[in-house]
């Protein structure tokens, strides 16, 4: 008796499109939860005044405080897995820009970055810089400026740890960051 001839038959229509409809396989399943997993870690690293800020509930908030606690290289592991699992509930995208914008990687952090840095350097060399900044930023007070100006002059000559060269640089960046209060450009 002959065996009936190889017939090769092709997919039915309704079983491609049920295929196409089963939405994304395990794998990649499991490399967007790594993916929220890896960026739950990155956020944990961040100081708590930065985690404060974050727009996120309060479970997944405390769980990112709570990983720096943690030593147990097991313990990690698990409480990574938790912060992965409450992160599915929130949108990962405006935590990526937050973490961007906390850790400098952001072209136009790094930006303000270097204009803080220069505005410092400015105001450093002369006092005409000072006149300057006054003009393009008048809502600055002049006489906090030149008093911690002239202190951070002395803290170099002296060869201080530089303290009052920081808080120049934390006072220019108060002063030259967007206000929340100001009203946007339509």
């Amino acid at each position: 008796m002959k065996s009936p001839p190889f017939h090769h038959t092709t997919p039915h229509a309704a079983d491609a499109s049920s295929a196409d409809d089963a939405g994304p396989s395990k794998s990649q399943l499991k490399r967007e939860m790594q993916a929220l997993q890896d960026l739950g870690e990155r956020l944990a690293a961040l100081p708590n005044h930065r985690i404060d800020l974050l727009d996120v509930p309060a479970a997944l908030r405390d769980a990112l405080r709570e990983l720096s606690r943690i030593h147990a290289h097991e313990g990690r592991r698990r409480h990574a897995q938790y912060i992965g699992k409450l992160m599915r509930k929130v949108d990962p995208e405006p935590l990526r820009q937050a973490l961007l914008d906390a850790t400098g990687e952001n072209r136009e952090a790094v930006a303000r970055m270097h204009l803080l840095e220069d505005w410092r350097t400015r105001l450093l060399q002369g006092d005409d810089a000072l006149t300057a900044f006054m003009q393009e930023h008048p809502h600055a007070d002049a006489q906090a400026l030149r008093q911690l100006v002239r202190a951070t002059r002395a803290e170099q000559a002296a060869g201080k740890p530089p303290r009052q060269y920081r808080a120049l640089y934390q006072t220019l960046k108060t002063l030259l960051e967007p206000q929340d209060d100001e009203p946007d450009d339509l």
